[in-house]
Formats: structure tokens, C-alpha cells, sequence
């Protein structure tokens, strides 16, 4: 007897669900169709970056499910209970995990959804923000400011159970825990090289006039220097910003060092 051929629409035969003796297990209906089930969800507050998003990412992965929603309270009145998300990738823009709202909601959706990852998407990439996100249970933090090749790769790191955090922040860090890396560059990855400098400054008491005069800055940069320094760490003064300092970095020498303007003539200094 002849095999039987394709139907006439020339779709290729279907191949059987197993192959071998009837006394060999088969797959059952939920195995075989959990993968296409569960789905990498994009929560993001702003249609066009999340749909664009969601292209890029399908565009590279065909055989990923990918739904989007403008928030997790949409998502939950939308979603079915037998689905179970693959992993919630969390777009919270500009705002900072320490915003009570935004830390409740990264909190709420990684309990509520384990192990299923959380990974939070930001404009921001300070180590801060960063840290906080892992603490609220977060399992990766993408700035957006990588590429989206990056971007999947996170994804896929944390589908595996790795945790992704940007390669700049993990390099920032390591200065806090090598010999002698502290004390070389302790602030790094919180602030930026000439902010950290004036940092320093500000921990030992210094004066702007005097910290314009060390860094070869205009007292008046200094005085902006100042302003975003307390504004990133949401310190109300100058005394504030040396405390909170001292609390990230509890060990680290505030050891006055030689000023460099030893041996400039006393003169000069006063007159400027």
C-alpha cells in the first residue's frame, strides 16, 4: 500500500507526536505546549517603546511569545492564571527604585511571579539604583543605553537563573573590594570622576573657594557640582552629603592628603 501523500494545500506531512513502541512514554498535552504558554511579558507605560521593543526582540527570537501592557495592574486584569510568565521585563523610564511606588512594584512582581525573573529596564544606570533594584528582587538591570543585542542576552541570562547588572557597574564596584582599590577610586559608579572629587573635598570640611582652587575649577562650577551631588544622593546640605558619604563607605580614610597646593607661594594663595 502507498504511504499517503500531503493533503492538496502542499503542506508538508505531519510527523507523528512520538516514534517507537507503544510501550514508551509520550508526551503530554502541557509539555509539549508550556514553552509556547509561557510568555516574556513588557510592561512600559509608553506604546511606542514597547512595541518597538517587543519587534526588536521578535525579530531576533521568532519562537519567543511576547505580550506588552502599559502597566502591571492592566496586565494583571488581562492576564490568564494558567499562563505563567516566562519572565516580566519592567521598563520604569526615568524614575528611581527608590521611588516607594516603584520599589513596590518591582517587590510585588517579583514575589507574586517567582521564580518567573524580573528584570528592570532604566534611562538611569548609578550603582545605587542598581543595587536597590537586586534588593527588591530584581534578577537583572538593563540601562537603556545598551543596544538591544544586550538587551536579549540579559533576558536570556536571567531565564537561565544568572543575574545580569551593566559591565561598567560591576567594574565600579570591584574598586570597593580589591586591595587598595578603595582607596583609589571609592566613589566610582556612584558619581562621575570630578563629581567624586568633590566629594572628597566636601568630606574633609573644605570650602568651595578652596575646592575650585584645588580641582583648577570656577567657584561657581563647583557650587553646581554641589547641587547635583546632593541631589543624587538626596542630601539636604553640604554637612549631610560628608555623612551619607561616610555611611556608603564606612572604612575608607578620611585622612586629610597633602594639598596640592603645597608649595605654592603663601602669597598667592591669599591673593587669590
Amino acid at each position: 500500500m502507498n504511504s499517503p501523500s500531503p493533503e492538496d494545500g502542499g503542506g508538508a506531512p505531519t510527523k507523528p507526536a512520538h516514534e517507537g513502541t507503544g510501550d514508551e512514554p509520550r508526551a503530554t498535552e502541557t509539555e509539549a505546549r508550556s514553552p509556547q504558554e509561557r510568555h516574556l511579558v513588557i510592561i512600559d507605560g509608553r506604546a511606542l517603546w514597547r512595541d518597538s521593543l517587543a519587534r526588536n526582540i521578535a525579530a531576533d527570537n521568532p519562537g519567543w511569545s511576547i505580550l506588552t501592557f502599559e502597566s502591571s495592574e492592566v496586565w494583571r486584569r488581562q492576564r490568564e492564571e494558567d499562563t505563567p510568565p516566562a519572565a516580566i521585563l519592567l521598563n520604569i523610564a526615568d524614575k528611581r527604585i527608590d521611588d516607594p511606588a516603584v520599589e513596590q512594584e518591582i517587590t510585588i512582581l517579583a514575589s507574586e511571579f517567582a521564580p518567573a525573573p524580573v528584570i528592570v529596564l532604566s534611562d538611569r544606570d548609578d550603582l545605587t539604583q542598581i543595587v536597590k533594584a537586586l534588593e527588591c528582587g530584581a534578577k537583572g538591570y538593563i540601562p537603556s543605553s545598551v543596544g538591544v543585542d544586550v538587551c536579549i542576552e540579559a533576558i536570556s541570562l536571567s531565564l537561565a537563573g544568572g543575574i545580569f547588572v551593566p559591565a561598567r557597574s560591576v567594574f565600579a564596584m570591584r574598586h570597593l573590594f580589591e586591595p587598595g582599590g578603595a582607596a583609589e577610586r571609592p566613589l566610582a559608579g556612584l558619581f562621575t570622576e570630578r563629581q567624586a572629587e568633590v566629594v572628597e573635598a566636601l568630606r574633609r570640611g573644605k570650602a568651595n573657594k578652596v575646592i575650585a582652587y584645588e580641582l583648577n575649577l570656577r567657584e561657581s562650577t563647583v557650587k553646581v557640582h554641589v547641587r547635583n551631588i546632593m541631589k543624587k544622593i538626596k542630601a539636604a546640605n553640604r554637612t549631610e552629603v560628608a555623612y551619607k558619604i561616610n555611611d556608603l563607605l564606612p572604612d575608607y580614610p578620611s585622612v586629610e592628603k597633602p594639598s596640592s597646593t603645597a608649595g605654592v607661594d603663601p602669597d598667592k594663595r591669599r591673593r587669590d
